[in-house]
């Protein structure tokens, strides 16, 4: 990155309101968490970690679909 880009960022920095900074920190660790997912390769899920298996099952009101069509569309002739 050359030294314009990074003293424009800095600038920028400055005149960014308070009540942004944290929605533009959140966006450069996204950037740099990408940036090293890249690097270390794909990213893989750990299913030690992941929530769905827990809510497999926790509906039990039967079908959620069934007539979805006819809810979304009406009755179709």
């Amino acid at each position: 990155m050359t030294n314009s880009i990074k003293e424009k960022l800095l600038t920028t920095l400055e005149n960014i309101p308070e009540s942004k900074l944290g929605e533009l920190l959140d966006f450069m660790e996204f950037l740099l968490a990408k940036q090293r997912h890249k690097t270390e390769g794909e990213f893989a899920l750990d299913p030690e970690k992941d929530p769905i298996p827990e809510f497999i099952g926790c509906v039990s009101h039967g079908s959620l679909s069934k007539d979805i069509d006819n809810e979304l569309y009406g009755e179709i002739n």
